[in-house]
């Protein structure tokens, strides 16, 4: 069970507090657990689970807010941490992003729809359709009607039909003059390549996006040409679990509008559609850099919005670095950024320069890690395909479309 809630800025204020039980949890909580991230900024973020001197808390660190749940109780960690991401996803959609501002200016329906998704520390409803017709979500006609009646309140006064219904993700009498099912593959590709440009670690983070406008009360089933590949899958409610489990197929019934139906993960890929090759000489006070990128298997799609960043070491005093393609940054924080776009087929893009040691150094002993990005549409290069979409249990014809994307995600080359 928890017993609160804190929404913290990126400062450490706590911009929002939310007791759930009748034990009352003092903010001082909020002062230990900053002291400790400031004191190990990294890799304190990066824990879910912390254990203080009095409390357990959970942390869900989304664009700068972070989401902190606090508990004296035994209770599933992951209970807590999921419920902590289902409120970011749920304040994205109704806010249209997360940060400090717009929790601020809309504080009061962050309250209301705390309200309603959590009772007593425990998870009630977190589906957005049906928090959609809970409290509606902020508009300009909301806000000038609240400043005119002087009612702030957005809750509905009749409690949606689908709370009481065994499909509570789902909205009642939907229609729709079109039918229609889109489904896309969208990936992420995680990748590390050591110094000597073998290929250390790539596997594939990925998720089955699903965007439904059907009338009624549909049954789809999905299935793919080769699910054996799929590990690590997670499920949305909506999923039946025996037939996965029988014969991978993924029957359900699904929320109207976008949704995530599952996501999954694919090991021990042995390629990269792309290369990037640095080389870094250093000798007499300066650091000579060279580096070259280029398709390494091309994948019969455009590889676009493909970028590079590193950080410049504390030690180098001064950077001068050109491209034959692209466009060179040098930020205020040493962070060097190369926007190469898409990659021409004719030559392949170089970046090349000097870096200035500080006064004192012959050689550079820190070399940077390299943060590649790219974009790949039309192909998942997880080799994931879906074979078919069927719709039971209603008699018309419906229009269902296919998607994939692939981008990169960890992909880092070290030097």
């Amino acid at each position: 069970m928890l017993q609160c809630i804190f929404l913290l800025s990126d400062s450490g204020e706590v911009m929002l507090e939310k007791q759930l039980s009748g034990h009352r949890v003092d903010r001082s909580i909020c002062a230990w657990f900053w002291d400790q991230a400031i004191s190990q900024p990294d890799p304190f973020k990066q824990q879910p689970v912390i254990a203080s001197p009095t409390h357990y808390l959970f942390q869900v660190f989304r664009e700068g807010i972070t989401f902190l749940a606090c508990t004296q109780v035994e209770m599933p960690p992951l209970m807590a941490i999921e419920f902590l991401c289902r409120v970011a996803d749920v304040l994205n959609d109704y806010l249209g992003g997360l940060n400090e501002d717009l929790i601020k200016d809309n504080f009061v329906i962050v309250y209301e729809l705390l309200d309603e998704m959590i009772d007593n520390g425990f998870p009630l409803t977190t589906e957005p359709n049906i928090l959609q017709e809970m409290i509606a979500p902020p508009n300009i006609v909301s806000k000038v009607l609240s400043v005119v009646t002087g009612s702030s309140s957005n809750v509905s006064d009749t409690l949606p039909v689908a709370t009481a219904s065994l499909v509570p993700w789902r909205t009642a009498d939907t229609k729709y003059a079109n039918n229609e099912v889109y489904v896309d593959l969208v990936e992420e590709m995680d990748a590390t390549i050591n110094r000597d440009g073998v290929l250390v670690k790539c596997e594939i983070n990925g998720e089955v996006q699903v965007n439904s406008h059907i009338t009624g009360l549909p049954d789809l089933t999905l299935s793919f040409a080769n699910p054996s590949i799929l590990d690590d899958v997670r499920f949305h409610p909506c999923v039946r679990y025996q037939p996965w489990e029988s014969n991978q197929i993924l029957s359900f019934v699904p929320p109207d509008g976008q949704f995530k139906l599952m996501s999954y993960r694919i090991r021990k890929l042995k390629n990269t559609p792309i290369y990037v090759k640095p080389q870094l000489t250093s000798d007499g006070g300066a650091c000579r850099v060279s580096i070259l990128v280029g398709i390494r298997n091309d994948p019969g799609k455009t590889i676009d919005n493909v970028t590079l960043q590193f950080q410049l070491p504390s030690c180098i005093l001064s950077a001068d670095l050109t491209s034959n393609y692209g466009i060179v940054n040098i930020l205020a924080n040493k962070t060097c950024s190369w926007s190469i776009g898409r990659i021409p087929k004719d030559k392949a893009p170089s970046m090349s320069g000097t870096l200035v040691l500080e006064t004192g150094l012959d050689r550079l002993h820190v070399f940077p890690t390299f943060q590649v990005g790219f974009r790949i549409m039309g192909v998942a290069l997880s080799g994931l395909q879906i074979d078919k979409l069927d719709l039971k249990t209603v008699p018309y014809r419906f229009y269902k479309g296919f998607r994939a994307l692939t981008r990169a995600g960890e992909f880092e080359v070290r030097s």
